[in-house]
């Protein structure tokens, strides 16, 4: 059954990425209207995570975000499936980083490199990064049950030299290349809301108390890396400026979760200045704490 739906899905999908991008985006408004629209597609929580987050704004401000974060969603799910025909030389177009030269500093140094990004504007198109970098470009993921679907990601991201690693495999992953001295950057989205029997720590994200992922700052901790993060906006529709802000060089100089907390207190940043860009689709406050 898995494959009778990859094969059923495949061809929509590539045609759908081969698509000139004025016709791309008409399909995303098309869609927009149905998911949005029609659907309501998880309409319930966006509005109780916005009003929960940005009391500040009134209801009729809170609409047009609402309103722009679907068009903005749709935009990004499409522009995945773009990235199985886009050519590389497309993709730096239209993703650009403002200071690599951040990140080469490290390489020159010898110090692999934690990446932390969130889920915002674009956080797929962030995996070709590694196509500018010498470093080896690891992807924490969580493995996509259909075995299929799941070939074909690591197929697309391998155009950009990123390798993806499930979440369970990322410590004996980062052990064997600290010992066999390779300079790797490991990237990982660390805002959502950890599972229940992993919570380790709250604190507040967004001005909300909830628990954190603290994942990323005790693996930077044991193996010694450097820590980043990787600030994404949304320049026009289909393209986007990466921007690295160092969070910490040197992490056992750091007491227990500060570097979490640096980490959250830039993605909140980010979220004020445009937070039609965040994915409010997802439950981030359901673990609220009292």
């Amino acid at each position: 059954m898995q494959f009778l739906v990859y094969i059923l899905a495949y061809p929509l999908l590539w045609l759908i990425s081969i698509l000139p991008f004025r016709l791309f985006y008409w399909l995303s408004d098309c869609v927009y209207f149905l998911v949005y629209h029609i659907i309501g597609y998880r309409i319930k929580v966006v509005r109780e995570n916005l009003a929960l987050t940005l009391p500040h704004l009134n209801k009729k401000e809170r609409k047009e975000v609402e309103k722009k974060f679907y068009q903005h969603m749709c935009d990004m799910f499409l522009e995945m499936i773009k990235t199985m025909s886009i050519s590389p030389e497309e993709m730096q177009k239209r993703f650009t980083v403002t200071n690599i030269e951040v990140l080469r500093e490290y390489e020159k140094k010898g110090k692999s490199v934690v990446l932390v990004a969130s889920h915002y504007a674009s956080w797929e198109w962030l995996l070709t990064i590694n196509k500018r970098i010498a470093f080896r470009g690891i992807g924490v993921y969580k493995k996509i049950a259909n075995p299929y679907f799941d070939k074909l990601i690591r197929k697309i991201r391998s155009k950009y030299d990123a390798e993806l690693v499930e979440t369970r495999k990322t410590i004996p992953l980062m052990a064997q290349n600290q010992r066999d001295g390779i300079l790797s950057l490991y990237g990982l989205a660390s805002d959502q809301s950890p599972k229940l029997d992993r919570i380790f720590h709250s604190m507040k994200f967004m001005g909300i108390e909830v628990p954190v992922h603290t994942g990323a700052e005790m693996l930077a901790k044991k193996y010694d890396l450097s820590v980043i993060f990787v600030k994404v906006n949304k320049v026009a529709r289909g393209y986007y400026e990466a921007t690295i802000i160092p969070i910490a060089e040197d992490p056992k100089d750091y007491a227990n979760f500060e570097i979490t907390e640096k980490y959250l207190r830039e993605v909140e940043k980010q979220i004020y200045e445009a937070p039609e860009y965040y994915l409010w689709t997802h439950k981030r406050w359901k673990h609220r704490v009292d």
